[in-house]
């Protein structure tokens, strides 16, 4: 098993557990035994293996008295950070209800190697924690997830009623945790501030010290050539464009539709407490840095998923709100030197500077590194909330596209779980087909998105110009025989995609993928037309 099933399982932008992350193994090997009261109250069990929480759920608890058997169904693994995580998981999400850490410490296991005991489905191991001590034996039955958890000591003194009620963590109990989440505000949860953002398009009355309402970002126009007039240029950055919101230590860092971004990226919500201003509104660029220090959407996108550990930074490039005053009317110059002044020097907060006005030479020296293009901005514009006015615009080297996933196809030779996604885009409020993508992914990519399919699985084919009597130029096309080899999903998931061109029968040429973007709604995903 491995983080993946675990990622796919739960939505971080409502459940504060932690995200996937595999962890460097440990000198000293950890257990955690968590009180879950979710549809059915059990005790999971929890081994720290390989850079991962091996996990069993136990329905009737730990066995105390000596030969006693209990049944324990292996679950997905889960991140080493989740053997400190308790509180109440929210109704709706997988698991939810209310979680004790009833006992944790370490384990061990003398000269025996763990990763092999576990592969063998035989681990025998001594626990040293504050309720559980001595000797227990996991054995796996035919079925690969039952397995025994035996007790093989001595007898062990019972727990006490209040003590299988208290937290070895906290000291709470159960109600209290449950309480907690109750009085909790619903919705997003907050690295830094537990309040809730308001709902796009309310109000932006608000007095001093108030959290600070979210704007929806600029946007820009996609160009061929390099515009007339007076512009200068910044780099565009291949990330999550992301909204900073400060008020005092309290930081929401928003999405372009809004989505909260604080839990899975705690780094950057921290790193933003050191701008230097008690109240602004910043937009940026929150992106994960390869080894040359550009940024990169793939690795973003396996750092979302768990399978490395890059670098992050947030780039700001505008600001929108400064100590409760909008600068949204000011110049594009003005806004951004007053930015400059709020960046701290180090850290991961990052100040994007204008690299001038001479795009077509910028334009030369981004081919030599290999990136993907400019931003352009028209000295002395204003600040215009959710609008593709053409005051900004975007100058592409590389070809790229945001597309829907509608469906995929059997995998061929090797390949586990998939061969192509089936992808399009919107045109007039309908699914266009516009493309199978075959290549980019490596295992756990396969894994996370054929398990996120499955979960919106279809009968019905969602593009509308499916099936086609004839092959596209570059045999993109969709005929009625392959339809019936074809597996449908509801159309909500939405990739980046790299591709060389735009067929006549507007196909893309050679796609790959990137990554899943889950900070975009599948609804505006349309063709990009300079």
């Amino acid at each position: 098993m491995s983080l993946t099933q675990y990622q796919s399982k739960r939505n971080f932008e409502r459940t504060r557990e932690p995200r996937p992350r595999r962890a460097a193994r440990a000198k000293e090997s950890r257990f955690v035994v968590q009180k879950h009261a979710a549809s059915r109250l059990h005790y999971d069990f929890r081994l720290e293996i390989d850079g991962t929480l091996k996990s069993w759920a136990v329905p009737k608890g730990i066995p105390l008295r000596k030969s006693e058997k209990r049944l324990a169904v292996q679950v997905e693994d889960h991140p080493v950070s989740y053997i400190d995580f308790e509180g109440t998981i929210p109704q709706g999400e997988y698991g939810g209800g209310t979680v004790l850490v009833w006992d944790k410490g370490t384990f061990h296991m003398g000269n025996v190697d763990p990763i092999k005991a576990h592969r063998d489905g035989k681990l025998s191991f001594s626990l040293a924690g504050t309720k559980l001590k001595g000797d227990w034996h996991l054995v796996r039955l035919k079925d690969a997830t039952q397995w025994l958890l035996i007790r093989a000591g001595d007898d062990m003194k019972p727990v006490s009623k209040k003590a299988d009620n208290t937290s070895a963590k906290s000291g709470k109990s159960m109600e209290a945790l449950a309480q907690q989440g109750l009085a909790a505000k619903p919705g997003r949860a907050h690295a830094t501030s537990p309040g809730k953002a308001p709902k796009r398009g309310a109000a932006r009355k608000r007095v001093r010290g108030a959290i600070a309402s979210f704007i929806p970002p600029m946007l820009a126009k996609p160009l061929k050539a390099v515009p007339q007039g007076e512009w200068f240029y910044e780099l565009k950055f291949d990330g999550y464009r992301a909204l900073i919101l400060k008020q005092g230590d309290q930081i929401q860092l928003l999405s372009r539709n809004e989505k909260d971004l604080a839990i899975r990226f705690s780094e950057i919500a921290e790193a933003a407490k050191s701008i230097r201003a008690e109240e602004a509104i910043i937009d940026g660029e929150l992106v994960a840095l390869d080894e040359r220090g550009h940024s990169s959407f793939r690795l973003l996108q396996s750092y979302a998923i768990g399978t490395q550990s890059p670098p992050l930074a947030y780039y700001a490039f505008d600001l929108l709100e400064l100590e409760g005053k909008s600068l949204r009317d000011q110049p594009i110059e003005v806004r951004k030197a007053t930015l400059k002044e709020l960046i701290p020097p180090s850290g991961m907060i990052h100040y994007s500077p204008s690299l001038g006005g001479d795009a077509s030479l910028l334009l030369k020296e981004m081919r030599k590194h290999r990136l993907e293009g400019v931003i352009g901005k028209r000295v002395g514009s204003r600040y215009e909330p959710g609008t593709r006015s053409g005051t900004w615009i975007k100058l592409k080297i590389t070809q790229s596209q945001e597309v829907v996933i509608g469906g995929y196809t059997d995998p061929q030779g090797t390949r586990p779980h998939f061969g192509s996604l089936l992808t399009g885009v919107h045109r007039a409020g309908k699914l266009i087909f516009s493309g199978k993508v075959g290549t980019g992914f490596d295992d756990a990519v396969l894994e996370l998105l054929k398990a996120k399919m499955d979960a919106l699985s279809t009968a019905r084919c969602p593009f509308v110009n499916l099936p086609e009597k004839h092959r596209g130029r570059y045999g993109q096309g969709i005929t009625p025989s392959e339809m019936k080899r074809c597996h449908w999903v509801k159309p909500s998931l939405v990739c980046q995609v790299t591709f060389h061109e735009w067929t006549r029968d507007s196909k893309m040429r050679h796609p790959a993928f990137l990554g899943l973007r889950d900070d975009k709604n599948a609804r505006d995903v349309v063709r990009e037309m300079p």
